[in-house]
């Protein structure tokens, strides 16, 4: 997986979250977590697993929603953080971190009401084999996220420390089928990239964020969203 050395540094897990999701990455946060939540709906008392869970951001929203959800990354020190989050929440008992390959899960078939990964697949060597596997492991529901081939991701991709795979509609929709799941809803949304919103103060992002929304509502502005939310269900 690219990047895989660079992403479990215990430097760059100590950082990760301040250099992401402070001052404009907020809105990144904030829109991801939304994303999240309409796409599994209420969890309570619902087995979920979270690929790629890194600092534990969205596995203990789900666990503070009544979740059961297990915690899986390769990074120790990513889920050291995630483990003190789910303390200071009061949702220990409902969270399980766990270090694992996400091509290899160590889970039984159907053995989640629902699997999910967030900013997960623009680092997959092999995204195929990945889909498959939580298509394997979910008795119902998939979903995910993807950085988009034909927009202004592209423009910075090849400044980041662990590249960055991109993906067209049509890629998406073909690895779906293959992993035997069914599209069942998306949603496509920033037209800047996340790298512009992590380089400005919130009091900026906010009013750049609006005019974004505003253009990627428009027909030319979705086409060029930067970020899709891909919900599906097991075929």
């Amino acid at each position: 997986m690219k990047g895989k050395e660079w992403y479990q540094a215990d430097d760059v897990a100590q950082e990760y979250d301040a250099k992401r999701f402070s001052d404009g990455g907020r809105l990144i946060d904030r829109r991801e977590k939304t994303a999240v939540l309409e796409a599994l709906g209420p969890v309570e008392d619902k087995d979920v697993l979270e690929i790629a869970c890194g600092t534990g951001r969205f596995t203990v929203m789900l666990a503070e929603r009544g979740a059961n959800i297990v915690g899986l990354d390769i990074s120790s020190a990513m889920m050291a953080q995630g483990r003190q989050k789910a303390k200071s929440a009061g949702v220990s008992e409902l969270v399980e971190f766990m270090r694992g390959d996400a091509a290899r899960l160590p889970f039984p078939d159907d053995h989640f009401d629902a699997v999910f990964a967030m900013r997960f697949f623009h680092l997959a060597d092999t995204p195929a084999k990945f889909l498959a596997e939580m298509c394997r492991v979910s008795k119902d529901q998939v979903f995910f996220d993807t950085f988009n081939r034909y927009s202004t991701r592209s423009v910075y991709t090849w400044l980041l420390p662990m590249g960055s795979r991109l993906y067209s509609r049509s890629e998406v929709e073909g690895l779906l089928s293959g992993a035997g799941l069914e599209l069942i809803g998306d949603a496509h949304d920033f037209v800047l990239p996340f790298g512009f919103y992590r380089e400005i103060p919130n009091e900026v992002a906010a009013p750049i964020r609006g005019l974004d929304t505003k253009l990627r509502g428009s027909g030319v502005g979705e086409k060029l969203a930067s970020v899709s939310y891909w919900n599906a269900r097991v075929k």
